[in-house]
């Protein structure tokens, strides 16, 4: 398997993780009983941000643990998981067994997936391939794998928080860096922090209407009341997150 390099730094960014922090938090969001987006657990039956999944192929890019596959597969999808981590994968062949699931687990960048074109209903990213790979280089491959008329759905952080983060600590309430220019490509301050790609609205439309895709919703999710700043996720607090949107969910379909 041939990969980018900074597919390579974020697979050990996420080969640490995994030894880290990963076992709890992936037994946890397993046990769920309803699919919930994001650092603040948005639940998905207030959003209605994913189609009716009942039959439908589900191929998950950048699927870490594959909780939201698992979530999928419960409703009736047939969802493929795909990670560069072969740790993730691990622990995600792990929660299979002891929640008594199964489905495919392919080790691959989303930025060139061994999977067939016109594979699938559905192309589901939830903070994987769409904040941690080239976003040219992995919706092209979503729009490859789907079939004519199939769904893009993906989270990721919103244009505003990233544009209020500084290189180190939380989003404040003014800009910390420019909208043009800064941008792009982001390593973050830090060894353990990887490279994430982070565009503003106008680039992402630009590349999903390139590879055939008309935007159908953005939903800019709100903390609830009640959610706590997340104690490992702490680049933004939970007030922050009340006030403006921290994270976005984006649904765009392919040309029939």
């Amino acid at each position: 398997m041939t990969i980018s390099e900074h597919a390579r730094r974020n697979r050990e960014v996420w080969t640490q993780t995994n030894r880290e922090h990963t076992g709890e938090a992936a037994r946890r969001n397993w046990s769920a009983e309803e699919i919930s987006w994001g650092l603040w657990d948005v639940r998905e039956a207030d959003v209605r941000a994913l189609p009716d999944v009942t039959g439908l192929g589900v191929v998950e890019l950048g699927c870490g643990t594959a909780y939201f596959s698992a979530w999928l597969a419960r409703r009736g999808a047939h969802p493929v998981g795909v990670d560069v981590t072969p740790a993730q994968l691990d622990t995600a062949r792990a929660m299979q067994a002891e929640f008594g699931l199964d489905f495919p687990l392919v080790e691959a960048s989303a930025e060139d997936v061994p999977l067939p074109d016109a594979s699938f209903d559905l192309a589901l990213s939830e903070y994987g391939a769409s904040i941690w790979c080239d976003p040219d280089r992995w919706i092209a491959e979503a729009a490859r794998l789907l079939r004519p008329g199939g769904w893009l759905v993906f989270l990721c952080n919103s244009t505003l928080i990233t544009l209020c983060s500084p290189d180190e600590g939380p989003a404040g309430a003014e800009l910390a860096r420019p909208h043009f220019g800064g941008l792009g490509r982001i390593e973050w301050v830090g060894d353990d922090e990887g490279v994430t790609f982070h565009i503003g609205h106008g680039d992402l439309i630009r590349i999903l209407r390139e590879h055939g895709f008309a935007v159908e919703a953005l939903h800019e999710l709100q903390a609830p009341p009640d959610a706590e700043t997340h104690p490992y996720y702490d680049f933004v607090t939970a007030d922050w997150a009340r006030r403006w949107p921290s994270e976005e969910i984006w649904v765009a379909r392919k040309a029939g």
